[in-house]
Order: C-alpha cells, then structure tokens, then sequence
C-alpha cells in the first residue's frame, strides 16, 4: 500500500494544498512582513508566536518550538496519522489517490461518497422540520423542557424526524435517491419479503453523530411519545460510513478543547454532552448509547493523556464507569471519575446547580482507585471476613492492571487503612491474589504490530534521536542548516567541501546527510519535500533553522567559514581526546608516542586551507619530537581563530 502513495501523488498534494490557505482555514492569520502570524494553536499564549512562511510553504511556533509542512500541521492539529491527513488534503483538493482507483475501490470510495451526500442532506431536512413544520412541534417542547437553548440547537444541528412511516421514503423519492442507496445509509428498512420500505427514525428527536472532520456519517434518534415498548435511543445501523464503536458524539466540536485541556470529560448521552459543552466543560466526549470500548480509548489517547469518566448517578452509569476501566489503562491513559450526586445525571445537575459548580465538580474528581475503594466498601461490610476479602480481591485485581508497583503499593495501605489491618498484610494478599490470576487466565495473544496503512513520511530508517541527543546543537550547526536548506545553490559546494562526521550533533548530522544525498542522486525539488521524510522532532528543527526569510549577504563565503570553523572544532575534539588518551597513567612509551603522533599530525590539518573531503593527514616528520611544545603561533591558532575563519552573523 505505502508503494502506491508514491513522491509524485504526495507533492501533487502540496502543490495544491497552500499553506496560508489551510492553516488559515483553522486559525486567523495575521500578514507581519514576509510571514503571517497568529496565536499559536497547540499551546496557550497571549503574544504570537506563531508563524507560517507562504515561500517555504512550512511553519514554525517560537514558543512551543513545533513546525512542520502542511501535512504535519493537519496531523497535529487534527491528532491524526498521516495517512488521513494525506487524504484529508487529498479529498479537499480533488486528487484521487492511486490505491482508490482500483474498481473496487472506486466503488467502495463512491458509495462513500453517495451515503456523505445523503446524510447531509437529511440532517438538513430534518433541522428544517425541527425548526419550522408541524411535525416538529413535540420535539420543540421537549427541548424546552429540557432547558436546551436554541445555540445549542444550532451547535449541533438537532432535528425532527415526523411521526410517519414514509417521511423519508417520500422525501428520498422526491430528491432522486434510490431507495437501496437509502438502505445502505440505514434510514430506511425493507420490509421482509418484499419491495415496501418504511423509515427507521420515526416521531424521534434526532441528533447528527459526526466524524472528527465534522461529517455527518449517522444518526441517533431519541423517542418522544413515552411508548415504554420503543426503545428510548434508536442509532443508525453499521454502514460503510458508520461503526458506532469508533465514533463518540460532540468529538468534532470538543476536539480542540480536549488537546488544550489534556483530559477528557467523558459522560453517557447527547443531552449530557449538549449540557456540558454550553456550561463551559467544552473537553467534553460521549459514546453512542453504547459500552465504552477499546477503539475509544485508543482514540482518546490521540487527543489527551486523562479521562473523567462522568457516567451518571445510579447504578448502571456507575457499573459502566467501572467497565471503562481496563480499556483506558491499556491505552495509557490515567483515569479519574466525577461522581454527580444522585439522583442526578450531568444535565440535569447543570440546570439545578449551574455551570460553575459542575466544573468544580469536574475539578474534584477522584483518581479511578479512591473511587473504586470507596465503592467496594459501600458494597461490602469491611467488618466482616466476608466482605474483606471481596474487598481485598477486587482491590488486587483492579490495581494489578496498572502494571505500577508504586500504584499497588499506595492502594495497599489505603485499602488497609479502610479495613484496619495492616498495610504489610495487604502487600502479601495482593501479590498472592496477582500469582492466582495469573495462573488462572491464559495469556492474551500479542496484537500483530503492523504499520499504518499507506507508510511512513519516509522510505528510510527512522531514528530515534530523542534518545540520542543531551542537548540542542550548537549556533554553527544551525547556521550550516540555514544555509544549505534556504539556498539551494550552496548544496553543490556543500558536497565538495563538508563532511557530515564534522558535525556532533547526530540530527543536525543526519539532515545534512539527507540534503547532500538528494543533491548526490538529483532528486531535491522542494523544502516541502525533504521535509516530509522526517519525524516531527526532525521537522522542528528544520524549521527553526529556515522559518526566518531575511536576505544574506556573501551565502558564499559564509558557507565556507563555517564549514572551516566545523571542521576546526572536530580536529580540536579530537585533539583532546588523543591527549587524554595519552595522559592516562600506564599508557605504554611505544603507544604515547603513536599517540602524539597522530595529535601533531591533527594540529597541522588545522593550519591547511578548506580541501574538498578530509584526506589522511601525511605521514610525521622522522624527526617529530612528540614532547615538544607548541609554537606560538600554532597556540594562537587554536585559542584565536582569525577573523577570515569566523562564520558571518546575521544581519
């Protein structure tokens, strides 16, 4: 698959996809000189720092250090994968990808397409009855009823759907749309052993379930004649658009609150999402009616590291909280739980007490374990043996998931504290119980690891620079980067003359290795494109170098003095490094001497001119006295550097 995503569909892409233009479709950009600027959006500031270069057709934030080309804003801020960025910029500017254009998939891509179109356009119908027809009347008092403001209404593009078996079915008809095609979006149902359709959403409030890009790919419908026979909520079926168990409502509106926020307020239904969102708890997500799954969870972490699970107050909410739990830890996420008091529900807490107090709510939710413990004991009597050891065991088995031995420790004396016995005692339990679970439940197989479908950025090797760097490089190396990613006419000097082992930062050393790569092969086009084969910290640092468009003066000159002063600074390391090497207690005569040899044969490479590619230093003169001191003007050298072998500063 990542074969057919080939270099030539990706910079299609970037051509297309103007930089100033899509960033600007997210966040207000403000035109400052040769750049534009604006607050940045992935972290809180009050001055911009932000800024987007339209020439290099890439951005870089001061503040936060992130910076990218297109795709990689599109990723960040959507918290997506590359992939569906690539598609996202590929839909918006009409290229088809290769891997589509297969029959199947053209007809797979189409039909996608056909239930899209369908779904907006009866969301659209059924927003109009909502608002204005008859038919909408019983949904516009029960929403009055329940408090929910005509924004609100707005916001998240509420309907009705009249209390008719062939509502739809006349409207579809009426539209052009075939009635399979209608079954296929699952708003209509053929009856068994015939040709009659019927609509499946009938004399039901319903509320849009979108996907993150804010596309309506379903529905849930909530009843309103109090039929107890009819089930409360009624979602649309699994579609080639829609799978219930990936999709949360309200994720398309709360998803820039939940990267801000770092956490996710996760409650039951849509009129409790509804509710939080206009009381100011915008972080705020929902499942569809349905348990709380492992592609939830897995969503989630892509947007924030913590979940405050707000399920409502009776048991059911309070036993789906608990359900979560495993999901949630295996992600990675940390878990806190917001009790609202019974018999309250979200919403219906809101109305009574107000937005503030529900955000204090929020703030005050307990860690997962002190709610857990706390329930188990209302559950148990902690002072019989009994309801101990259900206690004991429950507590083993939940904090065991963890995988933290801190975590289990710390619930280990609590939970002592609770049934006044001592922490010590309870150590030994849990670790038993652990051992008893662990003999009893098989292994669970290992999910295949397998990369995301469509590749990588790049073709080569990754690295993982994070675990290689101390610290940031040096203004040397980042000048050299200015210079030869800004200025595409420096490259071929730069081939003739540096050599990347000069350069001690490994990234810095890796970039240069790539740029004078593509200049060897002639495949360099862009800045956009080379950026692309990195990886975000990659990314960032490019940017760093190149984001500023200032004229220079003397590019020439200037590459060549720093190339001299990084390739001076490489001899001086190793200088040092061979005079440690000889200054060690015990080092052999025959050794030192080779030793100082080679540091003799390393100061006279510093007093050569700049030559294309280091060769080996000449053999030392027969008469070399190793222990010699060093002229002065060779300590002047390398103590002074003159002012020919000085790198320009920037204007």
């Amino acid at each position: 698959m990542s074969g057919l995503i080939t270099p030539e569909i990706r910079e299609r892409i970037r051509a297309a996809s103007d930089i100033v233009e899509i960033i600007g479709g997210y966040i207000p950009l403000k035109k400052a000189g040769m750049n534009f600027t604006a607050l940045c959006p992935f972290h809180k500031e009050k001055t911009p720092s932000f800024n987007v270069n339209p020439h290099k057709q890439i951005f870089r934030c001061f503040g936060c250090g992130k910076g990218g080309d297109v795709f990689t804003f599109v990723k960040e801020y959507e918290s997506i994968g590359f992939m569906d960025a690539l598609r996202r910029l590929a839909e918006r500017a009409k290229i088809p990808l290769e891997f589509d254009q297969n029959p199947a998939a053209e007809q797979s891509r189409h039909l996608k397409d056909q239930l899209l179109q369908v779904h907006e356009a009866i969301t659209q119908r059924w927003q109009n009855a909502l608002a204005n027809e008859a038919g909408g009347q019983v949904a516009r008092d029960y929403l009055k009823k329940r408090g929910v403001p005509d924004d609100a209404i707005k916001l998240f593009r509420l309907g009705a759907a009249p209390e008719v078996w062939d509502d739809t079915v006349n409207w579809a008809r009426s539209k052009g749309y075939a009635l399979d095609l209608m079954e296929k979006a699952g708003l209509v149902v053929r009856k068994d052993g015939s040709d009659h359709y019927y609509d499946r959403f009938r004399g039901r409030l319903i509320f849009p379930i979108c996907d993150e890009q804010g596309r309506v790919v379903g529905f849930s419908g909530r009843i309103l004649s109090g039929d107890e026979k009819t089930a409360k909520y009624v979602n649309s079926p699994e579609t080639a658009i829609f799978t219930k168990s990936k999709l949360f409502f309200g994720l398309h509106k709360s998803k820039r609150a939940l990267l801000d926020a770092g956490a996710a307020v996760v409650c039951e239904g849509q009129l409790d999402l509804i509710a939080c969102f206009m009381a100011g708890v915008e972080n705020v997500v929902a499942p569809l009616g349905t348990a709380f799954t492992e592609q939830h969870a897995r969503i989630l972490k892509r947007y924030v590291e913590e979940a405050i699970m707000c399920f409502d107050s009776d048991e059911a909410g309070q036993k789906a909280a608990v359900r979560s739990l495993d999901h949630l830890l295996a992600s990675g996420l940390a878990v806190r739980v917001a009790m609202v008091p019974p018999p309250d529900d979200p919403d219906s807490f809101i109305k009574a007490h107000g937005g503030e107090a529900f955000r204090a709510l929020i703030a005050g939710a307990e860690d997962f374990f002190d709610y857990y413990l706390n329930r188990l004991c209302r559950q148990h009597d902690v002072n019989g043996d009994k309801g101990r050891l259900a206690i004991l065991r429950d507590m083993a088995e939940a904090v065991r998931k963890t995988g933290s031995a801190v975590l289990e420790d710390k619930y280990a004396q609590k939970t002592a504290l609770r049934l006044g016995v001592g922490p010590e005692a309870v150590r030994t339990e849990f670790k038993k119980i652990a051992r008893e679970l662990t003999k009893t439940r098989p292994p669970q197989a290992q999910p295949d690891s397998a990369p995301e479908v469509g590749g990588t950025e790049a073709d080569h090797e990754e690295v993982n620079f994070e675990a290689l760097e101390v610290g940031p490089p040096s203004d040397k190396e980042l000048w050299l980067l200015k210079l030869l990613l800004r200025h595409d006419e420096l490259a071929p000097s730069a081939a003739q003359f540096l050599d990347p082992a000069w350069l001690p930062h490994a990234q810095v050393r890796y970039i240069v290795e790539r740029r004078l790569a593509v200049q060897s092969d002639g495949s360099w086009t862009s800045l956009g494109a080379f950026l692309g084969e990195f990886d975000p910290p990659t990314q960032n640092l490019i940017t760093q170098a190149v984001i500023e468009e200032r004229k220079l003066p003397n590019l020439e000159q200037q590459l060549t003095d720093t190339i001299l002063r990084l390739r001076n600074e490489h001899l001086d390391r190793q200088i040092t490094d061979i005079t440690q090497q000889a200054s060690q207690p015990g080092t052999a005569d025959e050794k030192k001497v080779e030793l100082l040899q080679s540091r003799q044969g390393l100061r006279e490479d510093k007093l050569r001119a700049l030559a294309p590619r280091m060769v080996p230093p000449p053999p030392s003169s027969p008469d070399f006295d190793p222990v010699d001191e060093e002229t002065p003007f060779e300590a002047t050298l390398l103590e002074n550097p003159s002012e020919e072998e000085q790198p320009y500063e920037e204007p």
